[in-house]
């Protein structure tokens, strides 16, 4: 990975973070209390709303370049 995506990488992070966070403190500030309540938190976070979102891309992606290779 260049600099420059890691950079973008941990700033992307950091915005989805905070993201996350507000939204999860608006479901339940008192899981955020613990460190076990701030990781099944994260974990929450993560399955609902952010791997699906990889999933389709990593999907859309794929799609893309097998179409590539047959129209070769």
């Amino acid at each position: 990975m260049t600099p420059e995506d890691q950079q973008k990488l941990e700033e992307y992070c950091q915005g989805i973070a905070a993201i996350l966070y507000r939204n999860a403190e608006a479901k339940n500030i008192k899981q955020l209390k613990t460190l076990e309540g701030i990781e099944l938190a994260v974990r929450e976070q993560m399955i609902e709303n952010v791997s699906p979102k990889i999933g389709v891309f990593l999907s859309r992606q794929a799609v893309a370049q097998k179409q590539e290779k047959s129209d070769i």
